[in-house]
């Protein structure tokens, strides 16, 4: 199995390798092990085979266009296949994941030379977008970075102070209005205070209301035209806070996001509780926005730079076992 070969010498010795693992265990029961089971069942019928991998990969929040182009291309792989082994099913499948995740380019991260990074973070409400914030902080603060938090969320009740507690646990700098004011006009304060203090990395928590698309679009539009005036080149990513749970439903979420802002990048939250993990090949091949971090549990160092290599690994760890 060649290909499995290979991804299996690149993830050894990889940091996250046993977090990432436990973490996508929901994933690893509901993708790759039923994958191994139609592949038992249906291993003499390709048609049959090909016809239950799609309902399998949909059930997965693969979503159909992706699980199309999957089958499409398992179908033209395994063409001149006299007879097709199990284990020459799984690596087939495995590599067809692997291409159809990276056909689209993945992007850097991109971090500012001439003065301070600006992130925004968007999301609807529940998504975990403000304690996803208090990740990023604490990753970045580790790494040696002087960070701020901007509370931008100027309309939820209690968002402001939520993130104000993190930011004194965190011992990080912390820049907020008043309820209802102006989430710009925050964010623009948040931009001078970075420019004078020094600040690395600034984090800007928004609203999460999806109400109305033509709200949406004119207030992120006026926060990147208040923020860019202010520092050059900002917002310098743009990343959308998903809830992993939410399945195809985040892809909705992704393309309006997309649509009014430009993203740059996603953040799947609780990963670890989800078995939906098959939304990840779905999001990078419909829209060719990669997936930038993952939390894989509650606390504050539970977040991780994501690893297409780890994750694809932990879809069919125990392939080597099929027989």
């Amino acid at each position: 199995m060649p290909f499995f070969s290979s991804l299996k010498e690149k993830i050894i010795g990889k940091k996250d390798q046993s977090k990432y693992l436990s973490g996508f265990a929901k994933t690893n029961n509901a993708l790759g092990k039923k994958l191994r089971f139609i592949t038992e069942k249906n291993i003499k019928n390709k048609d049959d085979f090909v016809e239950q991998l799609m309902i399998t990969l949909i059930e997965s929040d693969v979503g159909y266009k992706t699980a199309d182009a999957i089958c499409d291309r398992f179908f033209k792989e395994t063409q001149d296949y006299l007879y097709l082994r199990k284990e020459d099913v799984m690596d087939i499948l495995l590599e067809t994941f692997n291409d159809i995740y990276k056909e689209k380019e993945e992007t850097e991260i991109i971090y500012n030379d001439n003065g301070p990074t600006v992130i925004l973070m968007v999301g609807v409400n529940g998504s975990g977008k403000t304690s996803t914030c208090a990740k990023l902080a604490n990753m970045y603060i580790n790494q040696g970075k002087k960070v701020c938090l901007v509370a931008g969320d100027t309309f939820r009740a209690g968002a402001r102070e939520q993130l104000e507690v993190f930011a004194k646990k965190l011992n990080c700098d912390f820049v907020s209005g008043k309820d209802n004011e102006d989430p710009s006009s925050v964010l623009l304060q948040g931009c001078r205070y970075a420019k004078d203090n020094n600040i690395d990395i600034l984090l800007c928590d928004t609203a999460g209301r999806l109400q109305n698309k033509i709200n949406l679009m004119a207030e992120l539009s006026k926060m990147r035209r208040v923020i860019g005036k202010e520092i050059e080149g900002a917002p310098h990513n743009v990343w959308l806070v998903l809830d992993a749970n939410t399945g195809q439903n985040g892809m909705s979420q992704a393309t309006l996001f997309n649509e009014v802002t430009d993203l740059t990048g996603i953040i799947l939250t609780k990963m670890d509780g989800t078995s939906k993990g098959g939304i990840i090949i779905a999001i990078k091949n419909v829209l060719g926005i990669p997936v930038r971090f993952i939390t894989l549990g509650e606390t504050i160092d539970d977040i991780k730079p994501f690893d297409f290599d780890l994750y694809l690994y932990s879809i069919i760890e125990d392939l080597e076992n099929v027989s």
